[in-house]
């Protein structure tokens, strides 16, 4: 399939992404395909591989970072395709590079779409047709984490602290749907953080904390600790107000732990 997807005008490689690629799939896990494409994408020859009964998305259709793609059973196999703009994925690598990085909203994201998760993808992935050579290039030089990019995913952790100013608030007011907010949004900060520091892409939200307590910098227990706070944050105010502080103190350890190791 990858093969045959290089000869539709537009696609310059496939990557094999995801669990699979990984090796961290289960017998049910989907098979993701990085179709990288440079426009103009011949997308009524992709529709025309995809076969009947299959709606190919154009660029765009997904919201502004998933570009679309499509869905397909090949047997008892779910495949899914999912286009990747190769010349925004360069340009977002080169920023990533630079120490500057993005998070856009987008459905199915909850905690937004992270920029760097374009060059992680192609890090993390598996080539499976590369007529050129460019997808080869680019997994070997994402290979190696930037470290601008680290320490800019180290500093932003900051934005923990400040989300418990306003999850004290919320629990002021008997607010548990802002005061949750604020939680999956700072344990979510928190683990992009911890991810850099190990110099680990992180790329979505998707087994991203059973993967950060296992980290060098994850304080004890980081892991069952944010659980219980996501699991139960409370209705009354008094009971919001005991998670805070609970989560004060993950925030502020964590950060420590952080900022000691930043030159490790």
């Amino acid at each position: 399939m990858a093969d045959r997807l290089t000869h539709i005008p537009g696609v310059v490689g496939v990557m094999l992404g995801g669990s699979r690629a990984r090796g961290e799939g289960r017998a049910d896990s989907d098979w993701d395909l990085g179709v990288y494409y440079r426009a103009p994408l011949d997308l009524a020859a992709l529709g025309a591989l995809a076969g009947d009964g299959v709606e190919v998305a154009a660029p765009g259709a997904w919201g502004p970072w998933v570009n679309g793609g499509a869905w397909l059973r090949v047997g008892d196999w779910a495949v899914d395709w999912i286009l990747r703009d190769l010349d925004r994925v360069g340009r977002v690598w080169r920023e990533c590079q630079e120490g500057r990085y993005e998070v856009g909203v987008q459905a199915g994201h909850p905690l937004g779409f992270w920029s760097p998760c374009y060059p992680g993808e192609v890090a993390l992935g598996r080539v499976l047709a590369d007529p050129s050579g460019e997808l080869t290039a680019l997994r070997a030089a994402t290979a190696a984490y930037p470290e601008p990019l680290r320490h800019a995913l180290l500093d932003a952790a900051w934005e923990a602290e400040f989300l418990m100013e306003g999850a004290a608030k919320g629990a002021a007011g008997a607010d548990p749907l802002y005061v949750s907010l604020c939680l999956s949004r700072a344990l979510g900060v928190l683990t992009q953080s911890l991810h850099a520091h190990a110099r680990r892409w992180c790329l979505n939200e998707k087994g991203a904390l059973a993967t950060a307590e296992t980290l060098p910098a994850a304080p004890p227990g980081f892991g069952p600790r944010a659980r219980a706070l996501l699991g139960s944050p409370g209705a009354t105010a008094a009971e919001l107000s005991a998670t805070v502080a609970a989560a004060r103190a993950l925030v502020a350890e964590t950060r420590a732990a952080l900022a000691a190791d930043a030159d490790a």
